[in-house]
């Protein structure tokens, strides 16, 4: 599914009224308040074994028995793929789980990553020069995207656009096309090849990429984000 075709919500759900909880029996009920408890980072099936102390043919058997009565779902840990992780279905994944905003169904949403890359480049190229916040209006305003994007999402698009030199950061010097910026407010410009204007910004790490990548907090030599499979390492490696 796209979140291009309508929003997401990261909200906890609200429980139905009429909640098929009270038909559970002893030890399903055991499993389900240990899954809850655990909210929106939900449980490892080995884990939840050990606290439930259950034997594995009854969990097994009440795992199914929850899922069937829609109380709990199965979550795509992006740490962890391959063990099966469950949650409460009035919850769902936090960012440590999903792997927050650029993730979608356990998997990093390229298409979503590349059209909000367009839409943010197609938007300062035809102002000349605009600020965070008035990149994100503009998004959010744009009546084919139907995704509410936050300002912290934008920050993260635009350093990849200005890695990618289709952008520069600038401050404003509050003369000619900066005049409605404040003066030494940050903002952004679209790269052409006549002069930059304002007063172009490049820190100590403005060449590696590491130093303007959003995820760089979770990049680990062996996780789901690494150097190995980060083009945009590698391209400044053969640069």
């Amino acid at each position: 599914m796209s979140r291009l075709q309508g929003p997401s919500s990261l909200k906890r759900k609200r429980p139905e009224l009429n909640s098929p909880v009270q038909s559970l029996t002893e030890h399903e009920r055991i499993l389900y308040d240990v899954i809850r408890s655990k909210q929106d980072i939900g449980i490892w099936t080995r884990d939840m074994k050990k606290e439930a102390k259950l034997p594995d043919n009854v969990v097994n058997k009440s795992l199914k028995a929850l899922q069937v009565k829609n109380l709990i779902k199965e979550v795509v840990n992006i740490q962890n793929k391959g063990r099966k992780h469950f949650m409460a279905t009035e919850f769902e994944p936090s960012k440590e789980i999903s792997g927050g905003a650029w993730y979608l169904e356990g998997s990093l949403d390229t298409e979503f990553i590349e059209s909000l890359r367009q839409l943010c480049k197609r938007q300062i190229e035809k102002k000349g020069v605009a600020t965070l916040e008035e990149v994100t209006d503009l998004i959010n305003s744009y009546p084919a995207f139907n995704v509410d994007v936050t300002k912290q999402q934008i920050e993260e698009i635009l350093r990849t656009l200005i890695w990618d030199n289709a952008i520069m950061e600038v401050k404003s010097n509050g003369m000619g096309e900066f005049a409605s910026i404040p003066f030494g407010k940050v903002c952004y410009r679209y790269v052409s090849k006549g002069g930059l204007g304002g007063e172009p910004r490049a820190g100590a790490l403005a060449s590696i990429p590491c130093g303007v990548c959003p995820r760089i907090s979770h990049c680990t030599p062996d996780g789901v984000i690494s150097p190995k499979t980060c083009v945009y390492y590698q391209k400044w490696l053969d640069f």
